[in-house]
């Protein structure tokens, strides 16, 4: 299909017409023209305005390098330093207290805490497992991962071991103990659960009959009250599900028939345009609006082959359940779905002006992804998502207050277009800029009458924290930046100017991502810190991973944590001192470092960022498990992409490490890499031809061109080796 051209001369890619006229548009009231003519005057409203902040981050990263360079600054003096950053623009004055007027917004954003699963929206069969991850079996998540231990390995055999399978047992009733205490007795002695003059009853071993604690917990079952098939309570305000198999089909229950503990898990999910996949052209764009409208119109589905079988998997139904008075209760059965457009920084050829030149993608992210989710809010879809009538859009890599104002402005805009009331898009601010961290209340106030979350992020926001200070001097070892004092202010600091601008029941205040899901056990004993610093919502990798770190939040009441929070540290009129915040984490005696710790530290560096490079810009795969050097899995998205090759350049600038090094750390690299691979069948070997290998080219440009790459970002190198690679197949 041909290019459209529409308003003021821009021209849409016929996959995107196609799209929009032929699947989007029919089932809603906007007619094409009117709505091409609305997308025409947006994007000649707001590109300007883009352009006009890419250039300013420019400059004042200039700016910054010159500071750095200026041996007049040396030593670093940090109050001069604050000085100059905010004579030039960089840190904007803090204003008068306020507190953030979002309405409408989901139990599951605003009330409830727990997971959130973070997903590439580019792939069907991930985004169906996301969306239906908002419940999840506690059995499966215990029997398959290293959390009780790997008697048998995490990977387990077909055949199902029952002493592993007793060990799940024990485990999800000593969970049913924590959180469903009993008035007398233990969860691990019942022997019948069932409903008598509608409480909850269980009958222990010892013949004693017992009730909860709370009798408000049990809000519902399945079956008959004399034998039921599911008993449902809830506490935190999450649900727990018991499941009972009285006929004992499957052979694995235990004394009191229990065939599963099933939990309510991600209670929300990000749909990632942006970090996690690589959508590099029009036709990408498309597969990846496309996804977007089969979750909103609710027919999303994606055939899989398992064997001899083949299984078509779709969203799942709402769970319907009696109340013990014998009232209807449904519950989703699917998470509250957010979308992740992309920054300000990237254009796409979805749409091109008169001339040819791309347009920038978050605009078009953010009028097509807002119009597909018309189909939620006016009711044409199979499924409700939003109850609260929202739509959720998370926008990452924004500098400071003016950027999130330009994007405040642009859904203002939106929502003219698509007739929507007035902050009906919420806005969720990723903190992972290094001007947005200094700044951020300022950021929020520009998002006040909409903002539904804010997060740290510390991957991305270490990748802007060595390109900012590239000039400063070498960096610490990028295992010993979690030890710097930036890294825990940032931190401390999200979460206190989030409550003191009001979040607290309005908004999610989250935590980042556990990024080894074949280590689940050691997320299970850590990723508890998050809820206990008072975030509401932190992110995991899997379903399963959401399925554990959801049992941190029946361990911590994170309403009480941040009521707690706002007595004893939100004061207010509070202005915090950024000393912490802006030290920046030099290493320290780089000349006592060792050749060999110099060496291991490139090594490591290089051999990760390989593995993900490779696998983007020859196979188009955005996010997944990379092995590292010591073949532990871990996720690898751009941004820990972003990180080792900014690291790797600020060495190389600073002469802790030589080119010649680099080089030949990469070509070493290369065949281990290619190694680790080998049963992936579609995967392109670099160390044959390193020569004539993009991937392996790519690799290199993202360290010796890092300097020059906007803000250490990734994207810009990595799109154009991507487009060359599709172009050759």
């Amino acid at each position: 299909m041909k290019q459209k051209s529409i308003k003021h001369g821009y021209k849409v890619a016929g996959c995107l017409v196609n799209l929009v006229e032929n699947e989007v548009l029919p089932d809603l009231s906007l007619k094409a023209e009117h709505f091409w003519d609305s997308v025409a005057d947006v994007l000649a409203e707001f590109t300007p305005r883009n352009q006009q902040l890419l250039t300013k981050r420019a400059d004042l990263q200039a700016q910054i390098d010159t500071w750095h360079s200026d041996a007049a600054n040396q030593p670093f003096d940090q109050q001069r330093y604050q000085l100059f950053l905010k004579e030039i623009g960089y840190l904007v004055e803090e204003k008068a207290d306020f507190t953030i007027s979002t309405k409408n917004v989901d139990d599951e954003v605003a009330l409830i805490a727990g997971p959130q699963l973070v997903v590439p929206l580019m792939n069907a069969r991930f985004s169906l497992n996301a969306a239906n991850a908002r419940w999840g079996s506690l059995y499966d998540a215990l029997y398959g991962t290293d959390v009780i231990g790997n008697d048998n390995g995490a990977k387990q055999t077909k055949d199902f071991n029952p002493i592993r399978g007793r060990r799940v047992q024990a485990y999800a009733r000593r969970f049913l103990d924590e959180t469903l205490p009993l008035t007398s007795g233990s969860h691990i002695d019942a022997v019948k659960y069932h409903i008598i003059n509608n409480t909850f009853t269980v009958n222990l071993f010892n013949g004693e009959q017992v009730h909860l604690k709370k009798a408000e917990q049990f809000v519902g079952y399945n079956g008959s009250t004399s034998s039921p098939s599911a008993l449902l309570c809830r506490h935190n305000g999450l649900h727990i599900e018991i499941q009972i198999d009285k006929d004992n089909v499957v052979g694995k229950t235990d004394a009191a028939f229990v065939k599963d503990v099933v939990l309510e898990s991600a209670l929300s999910t990000i749909q990632d345009c942006e970090d996690s996949i690589a959508a590099v052209d029009a036709s990408d764009k498309t597969s990846v609006y496309r996804n977007w409208l089969g979750l909103m119109k609710g027919d999303l589905a994606e055939i899989i082959q398992k064997g001899d079988r083949t299984i078509t998997r779709t969203l799942n139904h709402d769970r319907s359940y009696l109340s013990p008075n014998n009232e209807e209760i449904m519950l989703s059965g699917r998470s509250l779905q957010f979308i992740r457009n992309v920054g300000h920084l990237m254009t796409t050829d979805a749409i091109v002006t008169k001339s040819g030149d791309k347009v920038p993608e978050g605009i078009v992210d953010g009028l097509i992804t807002c119009l597909i989710s018309l189909h939620d809010l006016q009711g044409t879809s199979k499924f409700k998502n939003s109850k609260a009538g929202s739509i959720y859009i998370v926008k990452p890599k924004m500098h400071g207050p003016e950027e999130v104002t330009f994007s405040h402005d642009l859904f203002s805009a939106i929502e003219r277009l698509l007739g929507l009331a007035e902050n009906t898009i919420k806005m969720g601010i990723m903190d992972e800029e290094r001007r947005t961290s200094a700044n951020l209340k300022e950021c929020i106030r520009a998002a006040q009458t909409r903002l539904a979350f804010i997060n740290t992020g510390f991957l991305d926001r270490t990748g802007d924290e060595i390109h900012t200070s590239m000039l400063a001097g070498p960096m610490a070892q990028k295992a010993l930046m979690k030890d710097e004092p930036w890294i825990t202010a940032y931190e401390n600091r999200n979460v206190r100017i989030g409550l003191q601008a009001g979040l607290q029941g309005k908004a999610q205040i989250g935590k980042g991502m556990w990024a080894i899901p074949d280590q689940m056990s050691e997320m299970v004993n850590s990723k508890i810190a998050h809820p206990q610093s008072g975030a509401n919502c932190a992110w995991v990798p899997s379903p399963t991973a959401a399925t554990l770190h959801v049992m941190h939040y029946h361990k911590v009441n994170v309403q009480e944590i941040q009521s707690a929070m706002q007595a004893e540290f939100v004061r207010p009129g509070a202005i915090d001192d950024l000393s912490d915040l802006l030290t920046i984490p030099l290493l320290e005696n780089p000349d006592k470092l060792s050749t060999e710790a110099i060496q291991k530290e490139l090594d490591n560096n290089i051999q990760g960022l390989l593995g993900y490079v490779v696998r983007w810009v020859n196979q188009g795969i955005g996010c997944s498990k990379v092995p590292d050097i010591d073949n532990i899995a871990r996720m690898e998205d751009r941004a820990t992409l972003r990180i080792s090759s900014q690291h790797v350049c600020n060495w190389l600038h600073h002469g802790v490490i030589s080119k010649s090094q680099v080089l030949e750390s990469l070509k070493r690299m290369a065949p281990i890499v290619d190694q680790q691979n080998v049963d992936d069948g579609s995967y392109l070997d670099m160390s044959t031809d390193l020569d004539n290998s993009i991937a392996f080219k790519a690799a290199a440009d993202l360290i010796f061109q890092g300097k020059e790459q906007p803000s250490g970002y990734t994207e810009p190198l990595l799109h154009q080796m991507r487009v060359e690679v599709k172009a050759a197949l």
